[in-house]
């Protein structure tokens, strides 16, 4: 005999359903995600027309997605759900470089360089120099460790966003750090900037009334043997937007000041015009 649809039965229904699931993990997250779901209908009285609004929403998001756009990562950021995820998963032992979120523009592979080398391709930035260590939480050098970065323009757009302005691997690196744990790049001081706002995204950003900017940062995930690697980002000190991120993710340990440094010397050394701006930090990793 069918069984009544109500408010109630339809929820034990469906999560009955998954009784034959074979993975346990699946069960149980896709029956707390059918509960989920369906105690906000309840609660809410969610209407025909606002379901339907929300499929089509979810339908352009998916649409909006390409090679090298993830507009479903950028959903996730903004609603704060990704920084969550991070948090929940990245809680570090003390010492160890806090991690925050991936982002939506680590969409293609960052061309190896040397270290030292600029990844820098278009200028118009003001000049940068990054340096420091990858340590293991007890002071150890790591070397060999792998940094990977990426960041936007001295404009705010990454090279993904444009591929008719900037060449392929703008604003991104694969370093690998030497014998005591070192990497140092060159670059240009990043810029707030704003997540698209062309999409489904923006447009929920224009309805909510808030604004899409995040603060001046670069990317990194840092990577050794026998250790847990980090993704993490590097916040200028003093950028616009610190206090309201759009995706949520800045910590103050990840805050550092690119310091104007003004020592021709230095300037020589690195290659750069003087005075430079100038950031130094670790980024340190707890054992596996």
């Amino acid at each position: 005999m069918a069984t009544d649809a109500t408010h109630t039965t339809v929820t034990d229904e469906a999560v009955r359903s998954l009784h034959a699931t074979a993975d346990p993990r699946l069960r149980e997250l896709l029956s707390s995600l059918i509960r989920h779901l369906h105690s906000f209908a309840r609660e809410t009285g969610l209407t025909q027309q606002e379901w339907e609004r929300a499929i089509a929403f979810l339908t352009a998001t998916g649409q909006t997605c390409t090679d090298t756009r993830q507009e479903f990562i950028l959903l996730s950021d903004v609603l704060g759900l990704s920084m969550l995820v991070e948090t929940i998963n990245g809680d570090r032992a003390p010492g160890a470089t806090e991690s925050t979120v991936l982002g939506p523009f680590h969409m293609t592979e960052s061309p190896v360089r040397e270290l030292g080398a600029n990844i820098d391709l278009v200028g118009g930035g003001e000049p940068c120099v990054v340096s420091g260590r990858v340590l293991s939480r007890d002071g150890t050098p790591l070397p060999g460790a792998l940094v990977d970065v990426w960041q936007a323009d001295g404009n705010g757009f990454y090279d993904v966003q444009q591929p008719d302005v900037q060449p392929p691997g703008n604003g991104r690196g694969l370093f690998t750090a030497d014998a005591e744990g070192r990497f140092q790049f060159r670059t240009c001081v990043p810029s707030p900037y704003p997540i698209p706002t062309d999409g489904p995204v923006g447009g929920l950003l224009r309805e909510t009334g808030r604004h899409p900017y995040r603060p001046a940062h670069i990317h990194f995930i840092a990577t050794a043997e026998g250790h847990v690697p980090v993704t993490t980002h590097i916040f200028v000190e003093g950028s616009d937007y610190l206090d309201s991120d759009a995706v949520f993710a800045v910590k103050p340990s990840l805050v550092q000041d690119f310091a104007e440094t003004d020592d021709p010397s230095l300037a020589k050394e690195f290659g750069v015009p003087n005075p430079f701006r100038h950031a130094r930090f670790d980024l340190v990793l707890e054992r596996s």
